[in-house]
């Protein structure tokens, strides 16, 4: 089974005949199916992805054509990775990022006092007992007594 990978890298021509050879499998599959004959069901799965895979290809290569980039086949190189650190390598560097803490935790940034609260306010607040809900409630109860 050939991944998509694969499979962009070839040629329209080539990923038509595969195409008619991936959907003339999967007919043969039915068949099998139908009659009894077929021993392993996951085929006709892996027979459908085949196909559209290469379906997948050709139509993605169509829409590129039609906004004007480049529909050939793609060869994709595997990126170079690097390598990996061991421990104790670059210890300075681990040094440095761990100086962006002061004495009391983490410096912060300036500007970042939009979502900051003013602790002072909040406690004035409760210590007054000023409470929105217990207002609300103080009114309905007058209101109520001059219904009566």
């Amino acid at each position: 089974m050939p991944s998509a990978v694969e499979l962009r890298e070839l040629e329209d021509d080539e990923l038509e005949t595969r195409l008619v050879e991936y959907r003339r499998e999967l007919l043969n599959l039915r068949f099998q199916l139908a009659t009894g004959q077929l021993d392993n069901y996951s085929r006709l799965a892996q027979a459908r992805h085949n196909v559209a895979r290469v379906l997948a290809i050709l139509r993605d290569r169509e829409i590129a054509l039609a906004e004007g980039r480049q529909a050939g086949p793609v060869f994709i190189e595997r990126p170079v990775r690097p390598p990996r650190r061991r421990p104790g390598e670059d210890e300075a560097t681990d040094a440095d990022q761990t100086e962006q803490f002061d004495e009391q935790g983490p410096v912060e940034a300036e500007g970042d006092d939009d979502d900051a609260v003013d602790e002072d306010a909040v406690d004035d607040d409760t210590a007054a007992g000023e409470d929105e809900a217990g207002e609300d409630e103080a009114d309905e109860d007058e209101a109520d007594e001059e219904d009566q």
